[in-house]
């Protein structure tokens, strides 16, 4: 059964987190666990190491994007009446070089370190040893790496006041952003910024604090969590791995990569955060018919459909670079529809594979001409893609390996092919 490039995204969006399906043959929650639908909101949300959102509201949790709740000593065992607990104020994971992947949580004017679910020798403590200058009685917190920051970071709210920590120089700047709802729970996701405020939430700049990316606020309900009449509706199952089938796969300069179906777009390098889908255009916005090809080169992104290249400036976010679309031929010269197109890492060689050939072209030269052109022993080929250890050309569900472009370019006989599995595209068997 075919399957609608819609359909095909909802299923690995879902099948790539690491939420479990619902239990339909469960039995019905307690009535008397809190509902995480209720419209109430959240006191803190954070990852774990694997990417598993928490969301906190009093004694209790919610792992994941569905299911029941649970109370919070049932994943963190010190979090209990021992300590006094009945809520947490605000939690973050930490990932850099040198905390990396803890999680903290605030109390009061306390600060509980966990690593791998358990809680690390010495604390809790006072939040003042760990992060001086911040205060007590915390609102939210979320980490914010260098390069979305000025530096490694964490942003802690209280009231309309953000305490700004320098994670290396361990010091505070403090600023008001009183056009913001006081934030109850933060959330860094695919590097945007949430603050939540009630059932809603509204997205901000992390340096600037303006509200950004479109109509604020918006009903969490619709977007991170599975809720009666809310969000995409649909019933989500697993993809199996035998119904894949992708347009374009890349990986850019950054380490981001990206899978291309229809009109849509996935991360696929974060796992750890989460995983969805978005339309193209939302990066794109001139690319709003899908891709034939798309490859990375030297911090531009080059996106291919019919006839037309557009590039875009990677840094700091996707920019049209003036002058674009151009015609295949003006920027590549070639002609054709184009199947698919890489390029290997530390190289300034791009393949783009026409049917049933495969087409060097010299990035690095003016113009742009083509080098070399070779036969390949099959045909109709989706996507491609060249990494370190190789390259996989995808042809539906399945995919061809090779070791490098010279063994593609002087191969006779077609490899055998291999099937797309679940570690590649997070669909079942």
């Amino acid at each position: 059964m075919a399957l609608s490039t819609t359909t095909l995204f909802l299923c690995l969006a879902l099948a790539l987190t690491n939420a479990a399906p619902v239990n339909h043959d469960a039995a019905v929650d307690d009535a008397s666990l809190p509902d995480r639908c209720d419209g109430i909101g959240f006191d803190a949300i954070t990852p774990d190491e694997n990417g598993t959102f928490f969301f906190f509201r009093g004694s209790h949790l919610w792992k994941g994007f569905r299911g029941p709740a649970q109370l919070s000593n049932e994943s963190f065992q010190q979090l209990d009446d021992i300590h006094n607990i009945g809520h947490v104020d605000a939690a973050f994971r930490m990932h850099n070089l040198t905390h990396n992947d803890h999680m903290y949580f605030f109390v009061d004017d306390k600060v509980f370190s966990y690593y791998g679910y358990a809680l690390e020798k010495g604390y809790p403590k006072d939040i003042q040893q760990d992060f001086p200058g911040v205060p007590s009685h915390l609102d939210a917190a979320v980490e914010c790496p260098k390069g979305e920051c000025m530096a490694d970071s964490v942003l802690f709210f209280k009231g309309h006041d953000v305490h700004v920590y320098d994670i290396t120089t361990m010091t505070v700047k403090t600023k008001t952003w009183s056009h913001l709802p006081v934030c109850t729970s933060a959330l860094r996701w695919l590097e945007h910024y949430y603050c939540f405020h009630g059932n809603n939430f509204t997205r901000f700049h992390p340096v600037l604090g303006q509200v950004s990316g479109g109509v604020y606020p918006k009903d969490a309900r619709d977007y991170f969590m599975k809720c009666p009449n809310h969000g995409h509706g649909g019933h989500h199952t697993f993809l199996n791995c035998s119904d894949i089938k992708i347009d374009a796969i890349t990986t850019d300069d950054a380490g981001k990569s990206y899978i291309f179906a229809g009109t849509n777009y996935m991360r696929v390098d974060t796992r750890r955060e989460g995983l969805h889908d978005f339309p193209i255009a939302r990066s794109w916005k001139e690319v709003t018919n899908g891709v034939d090809a798309v490859f990375s080169y030297s911090d531009n992104m080059y996106l291919i459909k019919d006839d037309q290249v557009y590039i875009y400036n990677a840094v700091p976010q996707y920019t049209l670079i003036e002058g674009y679309p151009k015609t295949l031929k003006e920027e590549l010269d070639i002609e054709g529809h184009v199947d698919a197109a890489f390029v290997c890492p530390n190289d300034d060689t791009v393949h783009i594979i026409i049917g049933g050939t495969i087409r060097a072209i010299d990035l690095s030269a003016t113009p742009r001409v083509v080098t070399h052109e070779w036969t390949l022993p099959f045909s109709h080929i989706d996507a491609a893609l060249c990494n370190a250890e190789g390259i996989n050309l995808f042809k539906g569900a399945t995919y061809y390996h090779y070791e490098s472009p010279m063994t593609l370019a002087t191969s006779r006989i077609a490899p055998k092919p291999q099937h797309v599995n679940p570690a590649m595209m997070g669909c079942k068997k």
